[in-house]
């Protein structure tokens, strides 16, 4: 009994991958850039699953870049050095002693868990900032918020030689501004959104802690053009944090990202049911002049 189990269990695994071969043949060579952070990023084992899900996107063929975030940690050394976290309009104020935490934290510590992760299942990473070879020049977002920087500048050719050599970049928010010597905190989606425009990448992924945009039922919305995110924003049904995600998706669709996808990160396997399964997952923004995700 025990080996018909095990030869049905084999033979559904078999079916899955012929299923998804199709798939796997389109993101051949395609460029996915994942924004990783929220609860998973301090879980041992979902950081272990998210690594093996990008070692397999690079084994298969698809080019990754991994931006993360690093928030609870941030807070976490501040509180410890006595120093104040204050936010304006959801966005942390970074005077020059929490620039430092933070280039320390996302650089140092945060970077090298993933990269590590990502060995441990078989892969080969490599952790930068936006500092290393001016990957992104940024200006201040707002005088209000200190050094909290608004990309001004891409240079990804570094990411792009990484892809020739196999290795997956792993890129911390942290990046200079026109002046060398500034430092600064960037948004992990705004990081992420840049990083994907300038690549011209097929597909951004934000993984969230949350299900998707939904509707003004509740139920999640599996596809949308720009025109119904900015009607969506306007008359308020995307609200709250989910405003921030949506206009970074927009930006990036508008620099040539084929397709933005918010997605539940918490659903294993996330990222894989996004680019090698029918339906995908989550909520896609896609260009109008691309056809629905059943169609791609």
């Amino acid at each position: 009994m025990r080996r018909q189990n095990m030869d049905r269990d084999w033979i559904a695994t078999a079916r899955t991958l012929s299923e998804a071969l199709p798939y796997l043949q389109r993101y051949a060579g395609a460029i996915v850039v994942v924004k990783f952070g929220g609860n998973a990023m301090g879980d041992a084992d979902a950081m272990a699953e998210f690594a093996r899900d990008i070692v397999l996107m690079r084994q298969v063929g698809v080019n990754p870049v991994v931006v993360h975030g690093g928030g609870p940690m941030i807070n976490d050394l501040l509180k410890r050095l006595n120093i104040e976290s204050r936010f304006v309009r959801g966005k942390r104020v970074t005077d020059q002693a929490t620039v430092e935490v933070v280039e320390m934290v996302l650089t140092g510590l945060v970077n090298k868990r993933i990269v590590q992760a990502i060995m441990d299942e078989g892969g080969r990473a490599v952790g930068l900032s936006g500092k290393d070879d001016d990957l992104m020049v940024c200006e201040a977002d707002d005088p209000e918020l200190g050094f909290v920087g608004r990309p001004i500048e891409m240079n990804v050719q570094v990411l792009r030689d990484l892809f020739t050599a196999g290795i997956i970049p792993v890129v911390a928010p942290v990046a200079t501004g026109m002046d060398p010597l500034e430092t600064f905190n960037v948004n992990g989606d705004t990081a992420a959104g840049a990083i994907a425009g300038a690549l011209k990448a097929d597909r951004l992924l934000l993984l969230t802690d949350v299900t998707g945009v939904k509707n003004k039922d509740g139920d999640v919305v599996t596809e949308m053009t720009p025109d119904d995110v900015n009607r969506m924003i306007a008359d308020g049904t995307i609200a709250g944090g989910m405003i921030p995600k949506t206009e970074t998706a927009l930006q990036a669709i508008e620099k040539g990202v084929r397709g933005v996808v918010i997605i539940d990160g918490r659903v294993p396997n996330a990222c894989l049911l996004e680019l090698f399964t029918e339906h995908g997952s989550g909520s896609l923004i896609r260009p109008e002049n691309l056809p629905p995700r059943e169609n791609r």
